[in-house]
């Protein structure tokens, strides 16, 4: 199966996670991709294909060499973003791409434009796939699987291409955090992993934010508002008061690069209770530690002023910089960029401004760094893909598999 057939059969399966549903995978319809995965990889030769209980598959591509080769792998997710519908994606692909506006519905005014999304003219020439402006595309990260299946395909086909045991992995809820949790490092049984979750062609990431979700809970006290002085707390005001606190030019929206931030993720409330949601980011953990006791004054500031009790706060860690622990292992990112220069592929090492499933895993002992899937402006109507970069990321995981046995 061509790559962009098999990438556009995944998308059409709506795979969307969800917070808060206390169950893996947190939405039943991840487990179709699942199914439809574990029979795809058995069809195509890989053996101990396996799909468990909490929705994860796992499978393996033999060994066809008797050299001592180290077993790696390779993850992608199966989940899409809540923040955009993935339900009746309708993909379509703009042929040699112009440069221009592309109209995704023009009865309706969705376009997407280079003078919003500059990033499109770094592929003139090229063919894109394209959402209908009603739904994200899912290349984030049904990319990822596509360009794991088809190499591992390619590699069943040339067996003159010497490799170690290759192992690969699909998750479910990456899109909430969750993708790595219950994700079984020992049975994978790998020295090393690569995540195919990043976007631009040539990005290699090992670095990411640290970071945090904070929860707020404000317990307010109604009384009728014509009688109400020095007796009423209303909750909705609190809230307003506590995110007044946060710092203004800490936010998602006016930070870059290295800067960290708090994100209101909701907020909502009436006089007797109300809610707030953050979460906190920030690649230095020495300043992710102070983001974090930021808000736990924030708490401490509005009980002094309204009373113990009034305010609460549930702060969770999610998941880690990984930097730390790539670093002890450079030949991992060595080889990536061995093997992006054969594949002829300019690297762009950055660090995330997010995280990946493979930071949780490095830190369960698993270094996996995270590479390029190919799409852009992931989570939202106007993501799209690049087919060569689709095409080359497919490449890279067969001349990572190549070098990593001629290495061994």
């Amino acid at each position: 199966m061509d790559i962009v057939e098999r990438f556009l059969k995944y998308v059409a399966f709506d795979t969307q996670s969800a917070e808060d549903t206390g169950k893996t995978p947190s939405t039943d319809k991840q487990w179709k991709l699942a199914e439809y995965l574990k029979e795809e990889l058995t069809t195509l030769g890989l053996t101990e294909v396996e799909l468990d209980d909490n929705g994860y598959v796992y499978a393996t591509l033999p060994a066809n060499t008797d050299k001592d080769v180290p077993t790696i792998g390779f993850i992608a997710h199966m989940d899409t973003s809540p923040d955009c519908s993935g339900e009746n994606v309708q993909p379509r692909i703009v042929e040699n791409y112009d440069g221009g506006d592309i109209v995704l519905d023009a009865a309706a005014g969705l376009v997407t434009s280079p003078k919003k999304f500059p990033e499109l003219l770094d592929h003139v020439g090229e063919d894109l796939i394209v959402t209908n402006g009603h739904t994200l595309l899912g290349a984030d990260d049904k990319a990822g699987i596509a360009e794991i299946v088809s190499a591992m395909e390619y590699l069943i086909a040339h067996p003159e291409i010497k490799h170690g045991k290759i192992r690969v992995g699909f998750n479910p809820d990456e899109e909430i955090g969750l993708g790595a949790h219950k994700f079984d490092v020992k049975k994978f049984g790998c020295e090393w992993a690569y995540t195919m979750d990043g976007g631009e062609l040539g990005e290699l990431e090992y670095e990411n934010f640290n970071a945090a979700s904070a929860h707020i809970e404000v317990k307010g006290v109604s009384v009728h508002p014509g009688y109400a002085k020095n007796k009423m707390i209303n909750a909705a005001r609190v809230a307003a008061e506590f995110a007044a606190q946060m710092p203004t030019h800490e936010t998602p929206e006016q930070t870059t690069s290295y800067e960290g931030f708090f994100h209101l993720l909701g907020i909502e409330g009436n006089v007797e209770r109300a809610s707030l949601t953050y979460i906190i980011r920030d690649h230095d953990r020495a300043r992710f530690e102070r983001r974090k006791r930021f808000i736990e004054k924030a708490v401490e500031w509005a009980n002094e002023r309204y009373g113990e009790g009034i305010v609460k706060a549930e702060l969770h860690d999610q998941y880690y910089n990984m930097r730390e622990m790539i670093e002890p292992v450079p030949h991992v990112i060595d080889i990536v960029l061995d093997a992006m220069k054969a594949c002829e592929i300019t690297p762009k090492v950055r660090a995330i401004r997010g995280g990946t499933d493979g930071a949780q895993l490095s830190f369960m002992g698993l270094p996996c760094p995270n590479i390029f899937a190919g799409g852009l402006n992931f989570h939202g109507p106007h993501e799209f893909l690049p087919i060569p970069s689709l095409r080359k990321a497919s490449d890279l995981v067969v001349k990572i598999v190549e070098l990593t046995a001629n290495r061994g």
